[in-house]
């Protein structure tokens, strides 16, 4: 167990953070499937600068890697136009 004050601290901020990350990325996730599961073009034209977006914040605070990111970005863009 943590001897310090600023251990347990640490400790208390980790747990929230990680709670606060995990809560975005299945955000983000669900969003992504919402988008592959998307018929009309419409749908998936609006879905996709969302998506972007949740996926750049995720990057943009260490939560996947952003080559990760990029490659998401960059197949549901494809699969957008090809629909």
């Amino acid at each position: 167990m943590a001897n310090h004050k600023s251990a347990l601290k640490r400790i208390r901020s980790n747990a929230a953070k990680r709670l606060r990350n995990r809560y975005q990325a299945k955000t983000t996730r669900t969003f992504i499937k919402r988008l592959r599961s998307a018929v009309s073009k419409d749908e998936a034209l609006a879905l996709l600068p969302k998506v972007t977006s949740m996926l750049d914040r995720l990057a943009k605070k260490n939560v996947i890697h952003k080559n990760k990111a990029a490659n998401n970005k960059s197949r549901l863009t494809k699969f957008v136009n090809s629909l």
